[in-house]
């Protein structure tokens, strides 16, 4: 293919991407939230042990100020809490309060329902391809991009 074949059709996958982002944008403003903050909310309910800060730094290619400023915000509200890691001092454990459970219960479970609902749209063999092809092309995207100065 063309080069400038290539170049449409990238842009035409980033005006698809940016659309997915958008939904989850306008469905987290709903409940007053950022899409980061949104995640991490999504991470943590699937998490019912908690999980590790720097996981949740790492899953959503955050810095760890960013992180932090999250829970900070989501510990005020009485949210989460924080405990040191047994293995790593420096690390901390996020886990939802009973008060998180209930807040997130509102917002996730409908969340990952509409996931699942949306995916479930498609046939079988769509969805094989659909994450076969997500994960060639964003393997591609993270050397690529990691090549570059």
């Amino acid at each position: 293919m063309e080069r400038e074949d290539v170049r449409e059709q990238v842009n035409r996958y980033c005006l698809l991407r940016d659309q997915q982002f958008a939904a989850y944008e306008l469905y987290a403003r709903k409940h007053r939230l950022t899409a980061r903050e949104l995640f991490v909310l999504d991470i943590l309910w699937f998490a019912p042990e908690g999980c590790l800060q720097s996981d949740i730094c790492a899953r959503l290619s955050a810095t760890r100020q960013t992180i932090s400023a999250i829970m900070k915000k989501f510990m005020k509200l009485g949210y989460v809490s924080l405990t040191e890691s047994e293995t790593d001092r420096r690390n901390k454990i996020v886990r939802f309060t009973e008060a998180g459970l209930a807040y997130a219960e509102t917002i996730i479970p409908p969340a990952a329902a509409a996931e699942i609902d949306a995916m479930g749209e498609l046939s079988g063999e769509d969805i094989a391809q659909l994450v076969r092809l997500t994960t060639l092309f964003s393997s591609a995207m993270e050397r690529r991009l990691g090549e570059l100065p």
